[in-house]
C-alpha cells in the first residue's frame, strides 16, 4: 500500500531534490495556534509534518521541545485533541503527509487498537516512537504497518552495520537519522559525516533517508541536504515559538508568522542544494 509519505518521497525524487520535514508540538502554545501553524506549514515550504504528542517526560528530547511539550500539556492537550487537530488539518489539505511523533506511554493509555483506528480515520500517515527498540515489533510497529501507517524507524551514528538490519527490518516510509548523539537540538551536525553515514544506511535500504537533529538554518539545511533525501528541523521551530510568545506565555499575532518565516527561509535552504 502506497502512503502519502511514498508519494511525496516518489515525488521529491524526481524534482531531483530533498525533503523538507518540519516539527512542531500539537497544542504548543494553545490548540488553536498550533493547527494555525500546522495549517500555514505547507505554504511556507514544509513537504512533511511532524507532529510531536506532548508527553511527560520525553528522554530523547532537549530543552526547547521538552519546554513545547510542558507548554502543549499545560493549555490542556491531549492525545483525543492531537487527534482531532489532524482531522481538522485534513479538512483543508489532503495531501501533505503528517507523522505523529513521541513516545509509546500516551498510544499504550489509549489502547493500541483503538489509536490505530482511529490515527488512520483521522488522517495520521506515520509514527515514529522512539522508546520502542526492533524487539518490541509486536506491540504497535506491526499493528502499526497492518493498519496501513508507515512506522519510521531512527538510526543514529552508534547504529553500527550488525544492528542496522533490525532496525530496518520493518521500517518503512523513510529512515531518520538522527545526526547526534545525544539530545535534540543540542550539537549541529557535520555535514560530511552526515553525507557518510546515509550512503551506509543506504547500502541496507531503498527507502529514503531523511536526517535530523541539529539543523538550525537554511545553510545547515542546504548542507544536509546534498546528500540526504530529507532535512528535518524541529527544535529551531519551537524556539521560534517561544520567542513569539507573551510574557504569560501565550500567543501572540506574531507566533504563527515567526514558525513560517523560518521554514520558508529552511525550505530556500533545501531546494538550494543539488541545483
Amino acid at each position: 500500500m502506497t502512503t502519502r509519505i511514498d508519494q511525496r518521497f516518489a515525488a521529491l525524487r524526481r524534482e531531483r531534490r530533498a525533503a523538507l520535514v518540519t516539527f512542531i508540538t500539537a497544542g504548543d502554545p494553545d490548540s488553536e495556534t498550533s493547527l494555525a501553524i500546522a495549517k500555514a506549514l505547507p505554504a511556507a515550504g514544509a513537504d512533511v509534518i511532524e507532529l510531536g504528542m506532548p508527553f511527560t517526560d520525553p528522554m530523547a528530547d532537549g530543552p526547547a521541545v521538552q519546554a513545547a511539550g510542558v507548554r502543549a500539556l499545560k493549555a490542556g492537550q491531549t492525545m483525543r485533541k492531537t487527534l482531532a487537530m489532524v482531522r481538522d488539518f485534513r479538512k483543508g489539505d489532503a495531501a501533505t503527509p503528517i507523522v505523529l511523533m513521541g513516545y509509546y506511554n500516551p498510544i499504550y493509555i489509549y489502547g493500541v487498537e483503538k489509536f490505530l483506528v482511529d490515527a488512520k480515520a483521522a488522517g495520521v500517515d506515520g509514527l515514529i516512537v522512539v522508546d520502542l527498540p526492533p524487539e518490541e515489533d509486536e506491540e504497535l510497529c506491526l499493528p502499526a504497518l497492518k493498519a496501513g501507517l508507515n512506522f519510521i524507524r531512527l538510526a543514529t551514528p552508534t547504529t553500527d552495520d550488525k544492528r542496522l538490519p533490525a532496525v530496518l527490518a520493518n521500517t518503512s516510509g523513510f529512515v531518520y537519522y538522527v545526526s547526534i548523539t545525544g539530545i535534540t537540538g543540542a550539537a549541529a551536525a557535520d555535514p560530511a559525516k552526515v553525507k557518510d553515514a546515509v550512503a551506509r544506511i543506504k547500502r541496507h535500504t531503498e527507502l529514503p533517508v531523511a536526517v535530523g537533529f541539529g539543523v538550525r538554518n537554511a545553510e545547515q539545511a542546504r548542507a544536509i541536504a546534498e546528500g540526504a533525501d530529507g532535512v528535518v528541523v524541529g527544535s529551531a521551530l519551537v524556539e521560534a515559538v517561544r520567542q513569539s510568545l507573551d510574557e504569560p506565555g501565550k500567543a501572540t499575532a506574531a507566533t504563527v508568522k515567526a514558525v513560517t518565516d523560518l521554514v520558508a527561509q529552511l525550505a530556500a535552504g533545501v531546494r538550494a542544494a543539488r541545483k
